[in-house]
């Protein structure tokens, strides 16, 4: 009678299988773990590189899948050589951008997590480009590589369209570049403008003045204004008129010579308005016009002036267009996400 040879037990084979292979992985694991450590000359410049939140370290352990240690002045990152990598590279552009007079906020070190990650210039690169603040406030600097991009091209463009999403910094850096200008005695006026789209009431049934009527449209421009300069510098230059703050109905017929005009909420603009605005500037002028094309408020105006000057004159010497996105909103951050939960809805 033959012998029964009996099948091994496959659950038994499974699971030493199962048990080598896990052995193996976590033996390269082990081997694949790198180490760097990062000295500073003390514990508070180490800190001020992270805007003294220790907890922004957490952050940056996310996105590198990487362990932070920091005590005294060091910090020791452990984990695979590409995140470890990522920390050497975060910290040596946030390590410029302190040692280069800037100061550091936990969203500065958000910022420089993200840019460096997907492979941008960080924020020392950022930092470089500083317009003058009032007297006692920090320089006004981009946040973001598009907001650098928009400085750039005010610097070298005669007309630059600053497109995108509320929040971004488009009129707000628009305002800064002309300050500074301003300051410099490059051009000797800053006109702002806007068109005066009314809620349902025209401007001549509203009590008061010319400016008591027009004063709630244009609020946003004397707040950038008084945010920049305070309230006193602000007052005394509107005053003498090197700042005006105007509807652009007001432009129709001037003639603007060493001006820098910045024509906002332009996604309101009829056609004409469009046309009429870009007609204005004299010699050496410059115009920076922003507008978010998803806030368009006209009704029967028909087609809005942005949207066809974007295509009219796209390729016109001269004349630059920059566009944001949500990346760039510098507002609360649940505002970039709010945007973009939007945008998808109505999509």
């Amino acid at each position: 009678m033959g012998s029964l040879e009996m099948a091994p037990p496959w659950g038994w084979v499974d699971k030493n299988s199962w048990l080598n292979a896990a052995l193996q992985a976590s033996s390269c694991r082990v081997a694949e773990e790198h180490q760097i450590k990062l000295e500073y000359e003390s514990a508070h410049f180490l800190q001020s590189l992270f805007g003294h939140e220790e907890k922004e370290l957490r952050y940056l352990e996310g996105k590198a899948q990487v362990r932070l240690v920091t005590r005294d002045g060091w910090l020791v990152a452990r984990g695979p050589e590409s995140g470890c990598e990522l920390v050497q590279e975060v910290f040596a552009d946030l390590e410029e951008a302190r040692r280069n007079g800037g100061e550091v906020t936990p969203r500065d070190f958000r910022t420089a997590v993200d840019l460096v990650a997907r492979g941008d210039k960080g924020v020392a690169a950022l930092a470089k480009v500083q317009l003058m603040g009032a007297r006692g406030r920090k320089p006004v600097a981009a946040r973001t590589p598009n907001q650098l991009a928009y400085l750039n091209a005010m610097a070298s463009n005669d007309v630059v369209f600053g497109l995108g999403p509320a929040g971004t910094g488009k009129t707000y850096l628009a305002v800064a570049m002309a300050l500074d200008l301003l300051r410099k005695k490059e051009i000797s006026r800053l006109i702002l403008t806007r068109p005066a789209v009314e809620a349902g009431e025209a401007l001549g049934f509203l009590p008061g003045d010319m400016r008591d009527k027009v004063a709630p449209y244009l609020r946003p421009l004397y707040d950038a204004i008084d945010d920049m300069l305070g309230f006193e510098e602000g007052a005394k230059r509107l005053e003498d008129g090197s700042i005006e703050i105007a509807p652009l109905a007001y432009m129709r017929g001037r003639t603007l010579s060493r001006s820098f005009v910045i024509l906002d909420e332009a996604q309101n603009t009829t056609r004409e308005q469009m046309f009429m605005a870009l007609t204005r500037l004299g010699e050496g002028s410059r115009c920076v016009i922003t507008g978010d094309a998803s806030q368009i408020d006209l009704k029967n105006e028909g087609i809005s002036g942005l949207l066809e000057a974007e295509k009219a004159l796209k390729a016109v010497a001269g004349v630059a267009f920059n566009h944001f996105d949500t990346s760039d909103v510098v507002r609360h951050p649940v505002v970039g996400r709010i945007i973009s939960a939007y945008k998808d809805f109505r999509a």
